[in-house]
């Protein structure tokens, strides 16, 4: 669905983003792992148009994207849920929900997501008129992800779901990503910090490092792999 070749992405004179190159089958999650600073959410906030690539090709479904502005690549198929949440603090939940589906036109399937989101997420349903800002971390996340979906994107960009929030809410938000995955068949490229978790739940793994993919493979070898135990999950 994605393909991602030889990417670089430069903050001035800091090339954030080496030459990378990867791909994100049609189905698939997919899990980029590193540090903090290593380039994660760059990537997803290059594919998604928000920063400008130095030189490197982003083509979505065998179209290049990269020249496209932010707004075109979300009709193109991809929505992201930033690092942060970014919510719109003095908006309710619905009109959070609501500013994902401005790309669409119709007001059936608008209701279906909103209707199919509240399902996946009873919380927002019960605080539907509460202002996003008084949520707590994780409700937040779950609106983050929601006001995402309400684009009925083909590529979900995660970056970061369990920065914040409290584990038992963490394991329940993995849960509903896997269940998007599976029941719309929406495609998931996750940047996580969380890497047990992360190719817990994935197919196909990626590590960055200071901008430069360092290992890929499977996401089960990846997390038997000794270098990635010791700096990444924590088993000397």
């Amino acid at each position: 669905m994605l393909k991602v070749q030889n990417l670089e992405v430069s903050y001035g004179a800091i090339n954030a983003i080496q030459g990378i190159s990867l791909e994100v089958p049609k189905g698939k999650i997919i899990t980029l792992i590193g540090a903090n600073g290593a380039g994660k959410t760059t990537t997803l906030r290059t594919i998604s148009g928000i920063v400008k690539s130095k030189s490197g090709q982003i083509i979505l479904e065998g179209e290049e994207i990269s020249k496209l502005a932010p707004h075109k690549i979300v009709k193109a198929g991809i929505a992201q849920s930033p690092e942060g949440r970014l919510v719109f603090a003095n908006l309710t939940v619905e009109e959070n929900l609501k500013m994902g589906a401005y790309l669409i036109e119709d007001k059936v399937k608008i209701k279906e997501t909103e209707d199919y989101i509240f399902e996946i997420f009873p919380r927002l349903a019960e605080r539907c008129s509460q202002a996003a800002g008084t949520l707590s971390g994780g409700e937040q996340q779950m609106l983050a992800i929601g006001r995402a979906l309400m684009s009925q994107p083909k590529l979900l960009l995660l970056d970061e779901p369990s920065l914040g929030i409290a584990p038992i809410l963490v394991q329940t938000i993995f849960e509903k990503v896997v269940e998007v995955n599976k029941e719309l068949g929406v495609t998931v490229l996750l940047v996580e910090q969380n890497a047990r978790l992360a190719l817990k739940i994935s197919d196909y793994g990626y590590v960055l490092e200071t901008g430069k993919i360092i290992l890929e493979g499977n996401s089960t070898a990846l997390a038997e792999n000794e270098e990635v135990q010791k700096a990444y999950l924590g088993i000397a």
